[in-house]
């Protein structure tokens, strides 16, 4: 009776045993069948995150401005605020028995009076336009005045006994004027001022022309002139209160042209016109003055 069940147990254990092989042997296979179809997946999936190569993208113009810094995000002038400023100069002279270099004996007097007041709006940020209107008159008159070259017979003396000019012109002006910050302050930019520029005057001269029969004889002339001229004045402008400003600025470029007439003792009349364009910095055009924004 136990070799029957020492029997009955071993054929238990043996079916046991060859179910697990043959579970086995098809988990095996489904594994085999499967991995074709993920490796496939798989290598979908990497061709899906192929990179994809960048193309090279011409900026635009304004943004080749902002590089190379012509153009900023910081607010220097807001739009819509109003400029007021100008400039003003007097000067006064006089000598008494003066000598300067080789001019003996100068008795002489004179002014100089300028004025340039301005008023400008800013359409956009760190942009202004405006006008501005400029008027000057100086006076100069030489009682006497010698001047010398050489001694002797062979000198040659040249004498002024009497020589008065007292003149006057104005100017009206229109500019566009935009402004580069320095860096990230809010008080200190450069700005290139292009103007477009309307001159006039009149001037008047009396002077001895020698006498005549023991009698002093003069010479007289009127003239008036007209002009027009394109500039480029750059500068810088600097904040010394929220308010108020300095500006310094300097002709770097220009094209005019001027007519003036003359008339001589109310007789002789003769005409001078000229053209000019430049482009080297104009000494005689240096501007310094304040502005105030509001």
């Amino acid at each position: 009776m136990k070799k029957v069940y020492s029997l009955l147990l071993m054929l238990a254990v043996a079916t046991t045993a060859m179910a697990q092989q043959t579970e086995d042997i098809n988990g095996g296979t489904a594994l085999q069948a499967e991995s074709p179809t993920a490796a496939t997946a798989l290598a979908g999936t990497e061709q899906a995150v192929e990179p994809v190569a960048t193309q090279s993208v011409e900026p635009t113009p304004n943004e080749a401005r902002r590089q190379r810094g012509f153009s900023t995000d910081n607010c220097f002038v807001p739009k819509g605020q109003w400029v007021f400023g100008g400039t003003a100069s007097y000067s006064v002279h006089r000598n008494d028995d003066y000598k300067f270099l080789i001019i003996d004996n100068i008795n002489s007097e004179g002014y100089t009076l300028k004025v340039s007041p301005m008023i400008a709006i800013a359409p956009c940020k760190n942009m202004t336009v405006g006008v501005r209107f400029g008027y000057g008159r100086s006076m100069l008159a030489v009682d006497s005045g010698s001047l010398s070259f050489g001694e002797g017979d062979t000198g040659v003396n040249i004498n002024v006994d009497y020589y008065h000019q007292i003149k006057h012109n104005y100017t009206g002006t229109l500019f566009w004027r935009p402004y580069i910050p320095l860096g990230r302050s809010n008080r200190f930019a450069i700005f290139a001022e292009v103007q477009l520029n309307v001159s006039g005057g009149q001037s008047k001269l009396v002077a001895a022309n020698g006498e005549v029969a023991g009698i002093p004889d003069y010479r007289g002339s009127y003239s008036e002139s007209l002009g027009a001229s394109i500039a480029l004045q750059p500068g810088i402008v600097a904040f010394i209160t929220n308010n108020t400003a300095l500006e310094l600025s300097i002709g770097v470029f220009g094209i005019g042209y001027d007519r003036t007439t003359q008339l001589r003792n109310q007789v002789e009349e003769g005409t001078m016109e000229s053209t000019d364009i430049n482009f080297n910095i104009n000494l005689l055009s240096i501007g310094f003055g304040f502005a105030f924004y509001l």
